[in-house]
């Protein structure tokens, strides 16, 4: 991605923040166990506005009349960097990155009392980290302290995402051209994962299928940790066990996508294991897809948010009646929620840097309009657990489908398209296995 783009992000904050001080520190690296530690992934804020992968480093933007973006980072070091890797040091990282000033990250404390003196607002994420928390507030107090001397600390605390998270609602070209190739090496993925299910396989070696086609086109990581589930286990919404053999007759239902350059893709598909959707399957699989399709008609701007899920919920609960799982009249299924017993979540969430991405639903109460820019997933499921008054042939039938939407002037944009998704498709692509 041109750098420009984050330079010119922090120009739009600053401008948003009128005066004050935004403090934004990258997230902390975890250790996993005794000394190996977690994969080091970035906070998707302080990336936004820095484009800086590296731990142990912080934003700070001061807005006003001379505006200014600082960096802290860590400092070069030769032997560490024999261990660890590259790191650029603040003078490297200032160049690259575009900053005005760039520190190490062990003086931020002393610098950061320095540049609170005076603000009127402080913006920063107050009860997102609790040591970040800590040290902001011990660098206020060093401002208070030293009042008599004409000292004066930002008399206001205001939350740093507010803003930041109206900017990552609507998606540029960049962040929308990183999106479509996380949604096609996904797809792509799914299609893998077709091709290798079969009776008998266990769930975990289909996973690896999905990490192999991940690496292999080059993403960085799983957006999410992959649900792979057989049978019943589809019917467990976060269901990441992935450890059951793979059942003659079952589906095989899999929530998974690949993280490109901080950018996610969301993709679940639902097929059979032995290729071959059974009747009852079939009337299942075709419901849920008939949700979709009347969600996805509804993603347009100007549409409020909950549109879609609203469109999807009708076509479930009088599908749901259809099948003998539920008894009364369509909007009396729908006005007591006795559908939630088969479809209990919503249809969709923002998609972005973040899988459940940055972004308010609702402005003022209401949902909020659709807008060309905004990335969303559309993933209506109906999820039948074996019990006495359901049909048999429906027991431990978990079906969902979902796919990526970009907004655009016409309507939207079907980002994850290349996973099949008709039934007509799927099985033939299974038919090409081996």
């Amino acid at each position: 991605m041109d750098i420009q783009v984050f330079t010119d992000r922090r120009a739009r904050l600053l401008k948003a923040m009128g005066r004050g001080i935004a403090v934004i520190p990258t997230a902390p690296e975890r250790v996993r166990n005794r000394d190996s530690h977690y994969p080091y992934r970035h906070d998707s804020y302080f990336y936004y506005l820095s484009g800086f992968a590296e731990p142990e480093a912080c934003v700070v933007l001061v807005a006003g009349d001379a505006p200014r973006s600082l960096l802290f980072c860590r400092e070069k070091d030769a032997e560490r960097e024999v261990w660890d890797g590259f790191r650029h040091g603040p003078a490297a990282a200032r160049e690259a990155f575009r900053f005005d000033e760039a520190f190490p990250i062990g003086s931020l404390d002393a610098i950061l009392a320095e540049l609170l003196a005076g603000q009127p607002v402080l913006h920063y994420s107050m009860g997102h980290d609790t040591d970040w928390d800590d040290r902001l507030v011990a660098a206020l107090n060093s401002v208070r302290a030293n009042v008599r001397n004409g000292a004066r600390a930002p008399a206001e605390i205001r939350d740093v995402r507010v803003e930041l998270d109206e900017m990552r609602l609507i998606k540029d070209a960049y962040e929308i051209a990183d999106m479509r190739r996380a949604a096609a090496i996904s797809a792509a993925a799914h299609c893998r994962a077709m091709r290798a299910a079969a009776p008998g396989r266990f769930e975990y070696e289909i996973e690896a299928e999905l990490m192999h086609e991940f690496r292999r086109c080059g993403a960085q990581a799983p957006a999410y940790a992959p649900i792979v589930a057989g049978g019943a286990n589809a019917c467990i919404l976060h269901y990441v066990g992935n450890s059951q053999s793979l059942r003659d007759g079952d589906l095989l239902l899999i929530d998974a996508g690949c993280e490109v350059d901080s950018y996610a893709a969301d993709i679940t598909r639902t097929f059979p294991v032995n290729g071959k959707f059974s009747p009852a399957q079939r009337d299942v699989y075709e419901l849920v897809l008939a949700a979709q399709r009347a969600a996805i008609a509804e993603i347009a701007p100007g549409k409020p948010w909950d549109a879609p899920h609203e469109a999807a919920v009708r076509v479930l609960a009088q599908g749901m009646l259809d099948l003998k799982l539920l008894s009364g009249s369509l909007d009396g299924v729908v006005e007591s929620g006795a559908y939630r017993r088969f479809y209990m979540h919503r249809t969709g969430h923002w998609l972005g840097m973040d899988v459940h991405d940055a972004g308010e639903y609702k402005i003022g109460g209401a949902w909020r309009p659709l807008t060309p820019g905004m990335t969303l997933t559309v993933e209506p499921g109906c999820y039948i657990r074996a019990a006495a008054d359901v049909p048999r042939a429906l027991w431990n039938i978990g079906v969902r489908i979902e796919d990526n939407a970009l907004v655009t002037t016409g309507g939207c944009e079907i980002l994850t398209d290349a996973a099949p998704i008709s039934i007509d498709d799927i099985e033939a692509l299974m038919a090409q296995r081996g």
